[in-house]
């Protein structure tokens, strides 16, 4: 029995599986501000301090980078309808645009805009539960999105001195 856990994590260890650990990135401190607060805002400000080792700040003038969300829409759009007209499914959008940068016009992440997708069906006797099935997916495309934006983060380089 030892012997086969020994072997089991022996393959584990040759396999290169890391747990994910705290992401590295080009600042110490972040400021979020205040208007990103609702919606992704908190959600992001708890990912940037679990896993990162930045730490927000309540003032611009403290942190050595802004994240800067400059837009956040949900949309729902008709797919398909059946032979009498009726709804069968929804396309989902949830649409997210950020920058980072220094608070001097140089940035660590250039504006960009990310969208994820989801379809959904519809049925009319399940009026209810589509629409908490319809909030469950626009929660969970939220956190895809925060890790997303939080990949982009890890992914971010000192921005380059400007020449004078």
């Amino acid at each position: 029995m030892r012997a086969l856990a020994a072997l089991l994590c022996l393959l584990i260890a040759a396999c290169g599986f890391q747990l994910r650990g705290s992401a590295d990135v080009p600042f110490q401190t972040i400021y979020v501000p205040a208007a990103a607060q609702g919606g992704i805002g908190l959600e992001l400000r708890r990912n940037i301090l679990a896993g990162t080792s930045a730490k927000v700040v309540d003032d611009a003038r403290l942190a050595e980078a802004v994240l800067e969300v400059t837009l956040e829409t949900r949309e729902k759009e008709i797919l398909s309808l059946t032979a009498t007209g009726r709804v069968r499914e929804f396309q989902l959008r949830y649409r997210v645009g950020f920058r980072v940068h220094n608070g001097k016009g140089t940035d660590f992440v250039p504006a960009n805009t990310v969208t994820l997708v989801r379809d959904i069906t519809f049925n009319d006797t399940d009026i209810l539960a589509k629409e908490a099935e319809e909030q469950l997916l626009f929660r969970d495309m939220q956190s895809d999105m925060v890790q997303q934006i939080m990949r982009r983060l890890a992914a971010a380089s000192k921005p380059a001195p400007r020449a004078q």
